[in-house]
């Protein structure tokens, strides 16, 4: 198992995808799942400390677990199948340990809330994790758009005629 964190929750700005990345602690590789809006949104509010009005649905499920004897005790990312990421929760309660399969972007949700840790399993890891390329936005080393990645808006600003502006 690979303990990680939570590196951020992006969103794609062509296509409003969501995107959580998970870094391997005390390691450089990444691990990217695309979620959905709300559990971006739900993990988002958690991590910047954020407090509502009302409970969220992950929230109220940790609340649940709690309310009926048991405790959230880590998450774990387990498989990649046909491109589908599966997780589970990971509950004691009465003296045992519960596996509850989950979606990865509820357990991460439900994890940042119950502040347990957070795995992947040595095959998932081999088989979806990336290691950026030093220098790389994702190694933390510079930020996303900078370089060549500015090219093309750069041409752009420089085509534009703006001398009417003034006008």
């Amino acid at each position: 198992m690979v303990p990680v964190t939570v590196e951020s929750v992006r969103v794609s700005l062509v296509s409003q995808h969501r995107l959580m990345v998970l870094r391997e602690q005390g390691g450089n590789r990444y691990l990217p799942i695309w979620i959905g809006a709300f559990e971006a949104e739900a993990i988002t509010i958690k991590l910047q400390g954020a407090t509502l009005a009302r409970p969220m649905t992950h929230d109220l499920l940790l609340r649940c677990v709690n309310q009926l004897g048991g405790e959230v005790v880590r998450v774990v990312i387990t498989d990649l199948r046909q491109e589908t990421f599966f997780a589970s929760i990971y509950i004691h309660q009465d003296g045992e340990e519960l596996a509850i399969d989950a979606r990865p972007s509820d357990a991460v949700a439900l994890a940042v809330r119950a502040d347990v840790p957070i795995f992947v399993s040595d095959t998932v890891m081999e088989l979806a994790a990336i290691e950026p390329d030093p220098g790389s936005w994702l190694d933390g080393e510079s930020e996303p758009t900078t370089g060549e990645e500015l090219s093309a808006f750069r041409d752009f600003i420089d085509s534009l005629d703006l001398g009417d502006l003034g006008d």
